[in-house]
């Protein structure tokens, strides 16, 4: 049985509990609203709902910049049955019911709902459906919103709220005894892909019959039903190296997995997106795995300030922490195929390790990029199938 976790990785409460809409012959149902961001990096967290949820069957989504398109096609080419509708109004005649939920899915800079976004969420609650919310402003603090979850009888989660900070943990050490490989996948810049990589490989290794556990650390992951997560960067600093490793040695202990993948955030360099540096002390990878997007020139959200190079980040990374970069991913954004297969031949005969794309290369070339820097996890493999 999967354990939901809130962004300080405690479990969620049930249903019962909580006051949330449940189906016993289903998931929880969803729309995701992500107006004028679909398939942009603003729109990150719908873009990984669509591609993967575990928690919520995705109904549709609202842009009305891609009404009437496929979410599948718009994001990656490939239609995948869920319908990009112009308004919430659509999008509830659309799914001949009210969904259970609707969700917040994009990441402004700014974590913050504008007043039409507030409206849309009140229009969501009226109709009978929770919110779910990724931001870091927190809705059920709200005189507005909390006046409108009791008057409707609907729940808001808010995903990224921590725990008490009385109940917040400091690093302690006991990642010592974590013995499987972790491998954390970490980025050149932000909205760069990593998680994305990350949920790819996961199931790439189960797949091959890998007991491999996914951590996610950002409000995506969790809403994507992680089992195991934080949402680093809502929880003060003094406490995010201990809370990542406590999620890690929960994972361990609960899982006994042959490795563990870590979801990455931000980037090493970047100056203000800085939550790698817990993610390397606090989960203390023995691997990293480094996503990049060759054609980005800037970083996302900083015009005038120049993208790192992979050789850059990987000599930063290394140096920062006792850990070694086993292989690149990229992320093809603006880039042709054939370019994306000149990108990966160039960067492995530069940087001498692996490199691949996970969404448009085969996802086995990623657990071999794993098993050729930890043999042991295809021995353990080998081993159990004798």
């Amino acid at each position: 049985m999967s354990t939901q976790v809130t962004a300080s990785g405690s479990p969620i409460p049930n249903a019962q509990d909580s006051g949330a809409i449940a189906r016993s012959s289903s998931r929880t149902t969803a729309v995701v609203y992500c107006e004028g961001n679909f398939a942009a990096v603003d729109g990150k967290t719908a873009n990984g709902l669509v591609r993967h949820s575990e928690k919520y069957e995705i109904l549709s989504v609202i842009d009305s910049s891609k009404a009437g398109l496929d979410a599948g096609q718009a994001l990656d080419d490939t239609p995948n049955g869920i319908p990009i509708c112009a308004s919430l109004e659509e999008a509830v005649a659309c799914a001949e019911r009210v969904p259970d939920f609707l969700i917040f899915g994009m990441a402004p800079s700014t974590g913050m709902l504008s007043l039409a976004e507030r409206r849309i969420m009140l229009d969501g609650m009226g109709r009978g459906m929770g919110l779910v919310n990724g931001l870091h402003e927190f809705l059920n603090d709200d005189p507005e919103f909390a006046a409108a979850s009791a008057r409707h009888r609907v729940t808001i989660l808010d995903v990224r709220r921590p725990r008490d900070k009385k109940e917040l943990r400091m690093f302690s050490g006991r990642i010592s005894a974590v013995t499987c490989p972790r491998i954390a996948v970490l980025g050149t810049d932000g909205a760069i892909g990593k998680r994305t990589t990350a949920t790819v490989l996961t199931a790439a290794l189960k797949a091959r019959g890998i007991n491999a556990v996914l951590i996610g650390t950002g409000q995506t992951g969790i809403i994507q039903g992680a089992r195991y997560g934080v949402a680093l960067d809502a929880i003060p600093s003094q406490f995010c190296s201990g809370e990542l490793e406590s999620t890690v040695v929960d994972a361990f202990e609960r899982e006994r997995p042959d490795v563990i993948i870590i979801e990455g955030q931000g980037a090493l360099s970047h100056p203000a997106y800085l939550t790698s540096t817990f993610i390397l002390r606090g989960g203390q990878p023995n691997g990293v795995i480094l996503q990049h997007a060759p054609f980005r020139r800037t970083l996302c959200d900083f015009d005038q300030i120049p993208m790192p190079t992979p050789e850059s980040e990987i000599n930063l990374i290394q140096t920062f922490a006792e850990t070694t970069v086993i292989g690149l991913t990229i992320n093809h954004e603006g880039m042709t195929d054939a370019e994306v297969g000149t990108a990966i031949v160039d960067y492995q005969r530069e940087l001498g390790i692996p490199a691949t794309d996970a969404l448009t290369r085969s996802p086995d070339l990623l657990v071999e990029m794993v098993v050729r820097a930890f043999p042991e996890v295809e021995r353990t493999l080998v081993a159990g199938a004798a």
